[in-house]
Formats: C-alpha cells, structure tokens, sequence
C-alpha cells in the first residue's frame, strides 16, 4: 500500500474519531461525492498530497504533506476557525498505527482560511506534516 494512501487511512479515522468535528459537518470524504452539503452546511475533503524522500541513516523515509480541505456555507467565519481546530486537535502531535509503514511524526503546519469564488462558501485548508519510515524490504 502507498504510504498517501495509508496516512489518509490513519487521518480519516483521526478526523472521524472527534465527536466535536463530527458534530459541525455533514461528512468527511476522500473525494466529495457530487452534493456533499446536508444540514450542517460544512463538510471536509482531502486535498492535495505531495512528497519527498527523507531518508536517514540506514532508514527509508517519506515526508508527506498532507491538505484538509474544509468546505462551509455557514454564514461566520468563525464556524470555520472552530472546524479547523477540531481538525488540529485530531491530528497535531499524534501517533497513529499505519498497517505496513511507521509514523515517526505528525505535524499541522499550516492552517488558514481563504475566500472561495462562490460567495456563499468559505475554504478552510490544514496541512498536516507526516514523517513516515518504510521497511527496508
């Protein structure tokens, strides 16, 4: 398995496991399906992923960061400042057991919230920083 697709296995159940996350928006979705907006007027998605090689002595290593994507048609932006800190709670500073690789470090990095082109939404982006190790096999 790749180590993307295995770190964005380990963030989703994070992100699921807050019950306050949960509780401000309609779903978290790997790609958002085609009408992702329900009651709550806020969902979350993953964004982009990039990486390098970050490998030490003896070890083979992934730096991946990783993007959140939250999306809201709340009316204040506040709504967004309390979403992006449920998702930094979740994530900053945790370990999570990944399947074939190890975690060494989780990190947000960055954390903002821009104006969308549709007037009626706001974007919310947290990037997570994930220092991965793989098997030398």
């Amino acid at each position: 398995m790749s180590a993307g697709k295995e770190l964005w296995g380990a963030i989703y159940q994070a992100l699921k496991a807050n019950s306050a996350l949960v509780a401000l928006v309609d779903g978290i979705h790997d790609k958002a399906p085609n009408d992702p907006w329900g009651a709550k007027g806020a969902y979350i998605s993953r964004g982009p992923f990039y990486g390098s090689s970050d490998d030490a002595d003896c070890i083979l290593g992934q730096e991946i960061t990783a993007q959140i994507d939250i999306w809201s048609r709340k009316p204040s932006r506040w709504s967004m400042d309390d979403m992006i800190a449920e998702v930094r709670r979740a994530l900053h500073g945790k370990e999570f057991p990944l399947d074939e690789l190890a975690l060494a470090t989780m990190e947000v990095r960055l954390w903002r919230v821009v104006d969308d082109p549709d007037p009626t939404q706001q974007h919310g982006i947290v990037q997570v920083l994930a220092l991965i190790e793989e098997s030398a096999t």
